[in-house]
Formats: structure tokens, C-alpha cells, sequence
């Protein structure tokens, strides 16, 4: 019988693309609450995308923490504080970078999110991998 530990491990791919998953739930997430608070309940599109970056990092915290480092502990308030801290300073370094790359290369907005969303996507994977889901090991 597999010990604990070796049950709770993922195959490499599946540990990958569980963050891909994860990930690309949560910004669709993000993006339906956003835009039905906007379209449906009058909502500014400021106010309208907190509640929507809201939402999607809870849903995010809880599929990350299933489907990408399948954590064997409860969740609790301590780790999705630091889940919400990683992906609060994920996204300040998205938009940082964003803007950087706007004004300092005067490229198209669309390249300039997918140079800055790449960069934020590693930074967030290190931030979950090392400073939130530290017990995970992955297969492989």
C-alpha cells in the first residue's frame, strides 16, 4: 500500500496542467462575474472587476490547490492568505509590466499582456509552489 505521501503526489503533466486549468477557470471566472456585474447589474467596470478578481482567486485557491498541488491538508484561512498575497502581487507585477512594456516599447497593448501575463504566470507559480503549497512533490 502507497504510503501518504506517495499517494498525494501528481505526475509532472498532470501537475501542469492542473495549473493551466486552474488558471484559465479562474480568469473565466473573473472575466463572467466582471462583465455580468457590468452588463446586468449596472455595476461600474472598476468596482465590477474587484468583485470579479475576487471571486476568481477563491475559485482559483481551491481548484490550485485540488488540481495543481493536491494538498492533503483542510484548507485554511493562514494558507489562502497567502495564496491571495502571491496572486494579489502577481497581478500588480502583470499591470507593472504592462505598462512598462506600453511606454517603454510602444507596442500593441495585446503583446505587451502576453509578454506581462507570461511573466506574472511564473511568478505565481513560484509563489504557489515555494511560499503556499510547500509540501508538494511532484512525480517525475
Amino acid at each position: 500500500m502507497a504510503s501518504t505521501g506517495e499517494r498525494d503526489r501528481l505526475p509532472r503533466w498532470r501537475h501542469y496542467l492542473g495549473f493551466l486549468v486552474s488558471g484559465g477557470v479562474a480568469f473565466v471566472v473573473d472575466v463572467g462575474v466582471t462583465t455580468g456585474l457590468i452588463r446586468f447589474v449596472d455595476f461600474d467596470p472598476f468596482t465590477a472587476r474587484i468583485a470579479g478578481i475576487g471571486l476568481a482567486m477563491v475559485v482559483a485557491w481551491l481548484l490550485h490547490r485540488r488540481l495543481t498541488f493536491n494538498a492533503s491538508a483542510p484548507p485554511s484561512v493562514a494558507e489562502f492568505s497567502r495564496f491571495a498575497t502571491v496572486a494579489w502581487s502577481a497581478n500588480l507585477l502583470n499591470y507593472g509590466v504592462y505598462a512598462l512594456i506600453l511606454i517603454a516599447i510602444a507596442t500593441t497593448p495585446f503583446v505587451a499582456m502576453v509578454i506581462s501575463t507570461g511573466i506574472a504566470m511564473v511568478f505565481s507559480y513560484v509563489g504557489f509552489r515555494l511560499g503556499v503549497f510547500r509540501e508538494f512533490r511532484p512525480d517525475g
